[in-house]
């Protein structure tokens, strides 16, 4: 199932919400519309938090089923709100925007290249799953570039064909390129998706709404 939404007036979902396959973490304040859209495209549980302080949920925190990493500045009484079934890695660095610097799904991986040996390991350890570094169409930001699920992977445009063989390997499903909210190759901020659905930025057109549901296998 795919459905055009949009959160606090913008397309641009994934800069707040980030899902795995049984949960969505979304930011406070976020519209009752906007919750139910995930609640039923997704078929997830919605948990409402803040993290850093900020509704930039979908940037700081990375996840897939085994569990989630957040940036270093997220605050106790924010992480205590997180699911407690799912393991919490944290990212002790500069890069520690992780949903912008981290794409998975529950067999893999891809980070920033310059993440640090820490990190890597912290990773590994929250979501379960082996880890490499990267960029992707020459971006380094891997996370906002791309969406992985465990049916499909859709990237940046650019995207070159080694790269593409790469990231289906490593993930172990098809990968394609896409854009989004009309031409825009910034897939992981456009888009919040499982293996159950996506939903999409309202400014995405007919034609990457057709690639993005082939690319994820959501039929």
């Amino acid at each position: 199932m795919l459905r055009l939404v949009t959160v606090f007036g913008s397309s641009y979902l994934g800069v707040y919400c980030t899902a795995n396959e049984r949960y969505a973490l979304v930011a406070e304040g976020a519209e009752p519309s906007f919750v139910k859209d995930i609640e039923e495209v997704l078929k997830v549980e919605v948990v409402r938090t803040y993290i850093a302080g900020s509704t930039l949920v979908g940037s700081l925190v990375a996840l897939n089923s085994n569990g989630m990493v957040v940036t270093n500045f997220a605050e106790k009484q924010e992480l205590a709100k997180l699911p407690k079934d799912l393991r919490v890695g944290v990212m002790e660095e500069k890069l520690n925007a992780a949903g912008n610097n981290i794409v998975a799904n529950d067999k893999a991986a891809f980070v920033h290249p310059a993440a640090s040996r820490f990190s890597l390991r912290a990773i590994e350890d929250a979501l379960g799953v082996e880890v490499h570094r990267g960029s992707i169409a020459g971006m380094e930001t891997v996370g906002s570039v791309c969406l992985a699920t465990s049916k499909g992977v859709v990237c940046h445009p650019r995207t070159s064909e080694d790269e593409l063989k790469m990231l289906s390997s490593l993930f172990g499903v098809p990968a394609s390129v896409a854009t989004l909210n009309y031409g825009t190759p910034y897939l992981g901020a456009c888009a919040v998706a499982n293996s159950k659905g996506a939903c999409v930025g309202s400014r995405s057109t007919p034609i990457e709404l057709g690639r993005l549901e082939d690319g994820l296998m959501l039929y």
